[in-house]
């Protein structure tokens, strides 16, 4: 792998020693190959890799059967957080976290920025290029798909394996096609990266060993050891799922030139771009300018200068967002959300460029103030502020806009600021769902009953199968025949987007956007791919696979030789324990049709076609199954405790007050005990069929992961907040659980998680904003408090004002009583209008 690529930007050059240093360091560029020397004479990388994941891939290890009696992960025993310290793994935001006590914190100001510093997604001088490899294939009458050009070197030695994917089935038929493929690393070079980043970890935990060493002696000051401890856990941040190194995600174009003077009468050629950036889709402009280029010039010149243009974009001002940040971000259609943080990093920018200290500069990374001057992208004054600043804060965060200089045109770039887990490019759920349940309401088919797959029994809806399928790992066909390859890729990426609902991993790295017939031999080596096809014979072999997707007739087909399911001992316990529900465990197996839809699957399809007719748009759809998936794992895990008396999905803590049940429950929450029998029982096939798969093995580790950089580990939000929302509470219950939730949340990301479990589209505060209309004043004081936190906060402020007026009048009303009474208290003035100051401030919060 290239460690110094010819055609780089000033800023990325370096001299020689350096660079000899980079090749020795893991990046995302790539891993150690073979070596080879570039035309200028220096030593390039050879990257060995793949269309098929390696056979000894570590998701190998999902395939064996989970324990008899799951338990839960070993976690660490030692919950204190002291602030003081920032040793704990709980990230420090304005105040840490104070469960080690389980005694309420000081009053906090909410409005603080959180105590890490922002940082930039894309540093600039970052040594790692966008984009790592361009490809050039062509269609030889006698050769058949030949390799062209590879730039800046070769990076595999199977060139005609890359050309028949540069060139699909049909591709001379269309003037124009796209397709999307994955490349995998080589297994002896992640167990090499491994090891590297083992040791990485080590050194970086000893660092902090070191320096708590330090600071109990009382030689360093606990400032720096905060901004130490950032530094060191700045790579620690992000859970990265345990499936392996990252893929390359390979975006191709195809072109088909009609020339007279060359054989068959028409040139076919494709130009690919390789990058790490699940966000492929924003080059599309830029590979149809520079595939147009080559045409006229087929030079490695040409090559060159797309490679320089895509990695000389700038994304430097993008901000990294954390884990709940992405998470409220995606949830959330606000177009103005964590707009401050933007303006942050413009504020850094302008300050950099006039050469402020650093200090000031850190300063003005934690601090929220908005400096004068700062505009919108697209407003008038944007416009006429061209021609004295550079920069401008984005009109909608969910995106950031930048350009990128390609033969002296600015091509405007739109990149995501958030993108979840197997996200790859730009499907559509809406169009993916369409496809499949039009021709269904139309004439509906029987499928062939399968107890993972028709947990709806006979009539189970199709996008419905389709997710069973991929959650209990089936082998998955989507058949486009006579349609472009493109159509085909964007179905199997929208397939792994819904199974994954941004939440599960392990889909995209078994898929295969587009492969062909010549490939079949390695495809059936993969357990439980998502492969897009558009030769017909694959549906006469139903052999090769479980579910057929077709996408010109809109109907899904359940193999005739699929596996049968085993008898579980999950299942075998379930029914022995809640003998009254085993009837209802055999509906996936009925031949009628379930009339009471136990699952709820029927209805909650019902609902997302409802939000698809009104035209919700792309991402309310997306929001949708990301609460079906988040649904699904949270009642496989009271399965599991159900029935092993353990959950693997269920990291057990010291609760906040273990005494106290209304405020130490956690899982999901039902009405009643038959409702939840009922829908484990539904379920137990689909959930037993998953508890085998790569996507649970993940999960598992990820849960283990996040649980580190979960701020509040002593309450489950979640839970608590499905009470108030689902569940008719006695008033001291419902009294409990609005003081734990006043009580312990009060750090910037404590709020963002209380946040994420009440977004916007399920009533945002409603029912926390209910607590205001408690009999009990001491809780109404409470929630008063709780909601002039939130209100104060980066992200909570856009749920206050999408709070209905009624709650806040309320709000309104209760603080001036309180003040009222203060005041009488400290001998002054009653008065029931409060100080004009006061007026603007409660005036602000009503609008």
């Amino acid at each position: 792998m290239a460690s110094a690529l010819p055609y780089a930007p000033p800023s990325r050059k370096a001299n020689s020693t350096i660079m000899s240093m980079q090749a020795l360091r893991p990046t995302t560029r790539g891993t150690i190959g073979s070596g080879t020397t570039s035309s200028n004479g220096s030593f390039q990388r050879r990257t060995s890799l793949s269309s098929f994941p390696s056979s000894r891939s570590p998701s190998v290890m999902s395939q064996r059967r989970p324990s008899r009696s799951p338990n839960p992960p070993p976690i660490d025993t030692d919950r204190t957080s002291d602030p003081s310290t920032v040793l704990s793994k709980t990230p420090t935001s304005g105040v840490s976290s104070q469960h080690s006590s389980l005694s309420a914190p000081n009053k906090y100001s909410s409005s603080a920025h959180p105590a890490r510093r922002l940082k930039s997604q894309y540093p600039r001088g970052d040594t790692e290029n966008h984009v790592e490899y361009i490809l050039v294939a062509s269609f030889d009458i006698d050769k058949g798909p030949i390799m062209e050009h590879q730039y800046p070197v070769a990076i595999t030695g199977d060139e005609h394996m890359l050309a028949e994917l540069m060139l699909p089935d049909q591709a001379h038929v269309r003037n124009q096609d796209w397709t999307i493929f994955f490349l995998h690393k080589d297994t002896s070079q992640d167990e090499e990266e491994a090891e590297e980043k083992a040791e990485r970890r080590r050194l970086r935990k000893a660092k902090k060993e070191a320096r708590a060493a330090l600071f109990e002696s009382g030689n360093v000051d606990p400032l720096e050891r905060v901004e130490g401890s950032e530094e060191d856990s700045s790579e620690e941040d992000e859970p990265e799922g345990g499936e392996g190194p990252p893929l390359i995600y390979v975006l191709n174009l195809v072109n088909t030139k009609q020339d007279k003077t060359a054989k068959r009468g028409a040139v076919v050629k494709a130009m690919a771009i390789c990058t790490r950036h699940p966000f492929l889709h924003i080059y599309k402009p830029l590979l149809l300018l520079a595939l147009e280029e080559y045409f006229k010039t087929p030079q490695p010149s040409t090559l060159a200068e797309l490679y320089e243009a895509v990695n000389t974009m700038d994304l430097s001002l993008m901000p990294k967002l954390s884990i709940l940040e992405r998470h409220l971000l995606q949830a959330s259609d606000n177009k103005d959300l964590f707009v401050e943080k933007f303006e942050q990093m413009i504020q850094m920018r302008m300050a950099e460029d006039k050469g402020e200290a650093l200090d000031d500069m850190a300063a003005m990374s934690e601090s929220p103030e908005r400096r004068p001057g700062l505009v919108r992208n697209g407003t008038k004054a944007h416009v006429q502020q061209l021609i004295h600043s550079n920069y401008s804060v984005p009109r909608d965060t969910h995106e950031f806009e930048t350009k990128v200089m390609y033969n002296g045109i600015p091509i405007p770039i739109k990149v995501p600021v958030a993108v979840s887990p197997e996200t790859v490019g730009d499907f559509s759920l809406v169009k993916l769902i369409q496809t499949y349940n039009d021709p269904h309401v139309k004439s509906p088919i029987p499928f062939a009953l399968h107890p993972h797959l028709t947990t709806g029994g006979v009539h189970t809806h199709p996008i419905i199968v389709l997710v069973n399928a991929m959650l209990t790992q089936k082998r998955v066909i989507f058949l486009g025949h006579n349609r472009p390859s493109g159509e085909v890729a964007e179905a199997v990426l929208a397939a792994c987007a819904l199974a994954s609902g941004g939440i599960l991993r392990g889909f995209t790295r078994h898929a295969f956007p587009y492969t062909d017939l010549s490939k079949i031999d390695d495809l059936l080596k993969v357990p439980g791919f998502i492969a897009g096809v558009t030769n017909p014979t694959f549906e006469n072999h139903p052999e090769w696979w479980d579910v057929l997707c077709d996408i010109p007739s809109g109907r899904m087909k359940i193999s005739s030789r699929i596996e049968q399911a085993p008898l579980t001992e999950g299942l075998a316990n379930f029914q022995q324990q809640n003998p009254a529900y085993a009837s209802a465990t055999n509906v996936a197996t009925s031949t009628s049709q379930a009339a009471s839809d136990p699952t709820g699957d029927a209805a909650f399809m019902n609902d997302v076609i409802r939000s698809i007719a009104a035209r919700h748009g792309e991402g309310v759809i997306r929001a949708k199954w990301r609460d079906w998936v988040v649904k699904f794992t949270r009642i496989s895990a009271q399965f599991e405790e159900s029935v092993y008396g353990a959950s693997a999905l269920y990291i057990g803590v010291e609760k906040a007050e273990p005494g106290n049940e209304n405020v130490s429950g956690h899982g999901y929450v039902w009405p009643d005990d038959h409702a939840k029998f009922r829908e484990l029982a539904s379920n137990v096939n689909r959930i037993e069929g998953w508890r085998a798969t790569r996507s649970y093995y993940s999960f598992k580790q990820d849960l283990v992961q996040l649980y580190n950089f979960r701020p509040l580990k002593a309450l489950d939000l979640h839970h608590l907040h499905d009470r108030l929302r689902m569940t008719k509470l006695t008033p001291g219950a419902s009294r409990d659980i609005y003081v734990a939730m006043e009580r312990y949340t009060h750090s910037y990301d404590e709020i963002c998680q209380l946040l994420a479990v009440a977004p916007e589209s399920h009533a945002g505060l409603f029912y926390i904003a209910l607590g205001l209309f408690h009999k009990d004043r001491d809780v109404r004081m409470r929630v008063v408090d709780l909601l002039e936190r939130i209100s104060d906060h980066e992200a909570g402020r856009h749920w206050w004002k999408a709070l209905s007026r009624f709650e806040k009048l309320a709000f309104i009303r209760i603080r001036r009583e309180a003040e009222a009474e203060m005041r009488a208290k400290l001998g002054g003035v009653e008065r029931d209008i409060p100080a004009d100051g006061d007026a603007m401030v409660l005036g602000r919060r009503v609008s």
